[in-house]
């Protein structure tokens, strides 16, 4: 499917949405990146290198589109959205923004500068083809972030029903504090003091050494040895691993070395006389970064390795280009909430789409999902 609307303005500048199956073709790779570069909110997890492998791994049938708006010839918005008929378990068709189970982010890729135009094409986009869909579904926006604050506006100016309809608050690491001042705030003198008995005991172990990959040459062998790491963990006993799905294993591969010929990717490593027991790997998208996966070495848990490796990457507090870094982590996870002491705010809301009678019944549906958020959190 592709439809090709366009939006005048001012300037005379006619931009075009243009809607297909991510089959039919994905963006020229440089505006691709160009795009990353320029968002207003960074989101790796809609960039070339990690969407691309996430298709080809999760929508091999191409049942997910890609919404990519296009100014005088450059690329200024991308998103992936399909018609879902499965609402939190519930049969409600509706589009949805795509995301899968390792992605942890659903704002869309915008130009700075762009977001209304974006979001008025879109929403006109979704009102015209709405056919079976109650609403539009929004997952993964950080709350009060520029796209999402654009959108509130447009809203709120067009009376178009808008509601959010799920929020949860994840660890943050965000602060000027240096890594020693941080750490150190962070974490009671107990607690700090426990540590470095571990790290002793650690160290009669062995040699232990802290590593960086950043190089493609440097990062196929780490992802191969983060995925035998994580399936000797309790994740690979459960099903849960990476490598217990071919498809997901080789997703990882192509996402990890895509993300190192971008500069986009640390793969950080405690070893063990060589051997890796704790591994993180993290993206690099300036002024933000965001903690994808970490495993560690259950052999050695009395020790605290995962602990001690986050401990490590606190260096991302002296990079001048990361402001800060999404855990990517459950709600009160309950190792990186006692370390990180900041929390980022992720929300997602549903918007109500089509003519008169369709924004009516998604108002109601909107207005009783915002009702029930409500009573979930009052306290």
């Amino acid at each position: 499917m592709l439809v090709d609307t366009d939006f005048g303005d001012a300037s005379g500048r006619a931009p075009g949405l243009e809607v297909a199956s991510w089959k039919e073709g994905t963006p020229d790779p440089a505006q691709w990146d160009e795009l990353a570069r320029s968002a207003s909110e960074p989101n790796p997890f809609f960039e070339r290198w990690f969407l691309k492998p996430s298709l080809e791994a999760f929508d091999p049938q191409g049942s997910v589109s890609l919404a990519q708006l296009q100014c005088d010839g450059r690329l200024v918005a991308l998103v992936p959205i399909r018609l879902s008929r499965n609402y939190y378990g519930r049969p409600v068709p509706h589009f949805s923004v795509w995301l899968h189970e390792n992605a942890f982010c659903g704002v869309p890729l915008i130009a700075r500068g762009f977001e209304a135009m974006f979001w008025s094409a879109l929403l006109r986009w979704v009102d015209e083809h709405a056919g079976i869909a109650s609403f539009l579904h929004l997952p993964g926006l950080p709350e009060g972030c520029g796209p999402d604050t654009v959108l509130a506006e447009l809203a709120c100016e067009s009376g178009r029903p808008l509601g959010t309809v799920e929020r949860e608050a994840r660890a943050l690491l965000f602060s000027e504090l240096s890594p020693e001042d941080y750490y150190e705030q962070s974490l009671p003198n107990k607690k700090r003091k426990e540590l470095r008995r571990q790290a002793r005991r650690l160290g009669e172990q062995g040699s232990v050494t802290v590593e960086r990959a950043t190089h493609e040459a440097e990062i196929a062998p780490w992802a191969d040895a983060f995925l035998a790491l994580e399936a000797a963990s309790w994740k690979g006993r459960a099903g849960s691993s990476l490598a217990n799905s071919d498809a997901r294993a080789q997703f990882f591969r192509d996402t990890l070395t895509g993300a190192a010929a971008q500069g986009r990717v640390e793969g950080l490593s405690i070893r063990l006389d060589g051997e890796p027991i704790a591994m993180l790997v993290t993206f690099l998208t300036p002024p933000g970064s965001f903690s994808f996966k970490t495993a560690f070495d259950e052999r050695f848990a009395k020790y605290s390795p995962g602990v001690l490796l986050q401990k490590e990457n606190l260096d991302l507090l002296e990079r001048g280009e990361i402001s800060w870094c999404d855990s990517c982590a459950a709600p009160d996870h309950p190792m990186i909430d006692h370390f990180w002491r900041e929390q980022r705010s992720l929300v997602s809301r549903n918007v109500a789409i089509g003519g008169h009678l369709r924004r009516a019944i998604g108002s109601r549906l909107i207005s009783y999902e915002s009702r029930r958020l409500e009573r979930c959190v009052a306290p």
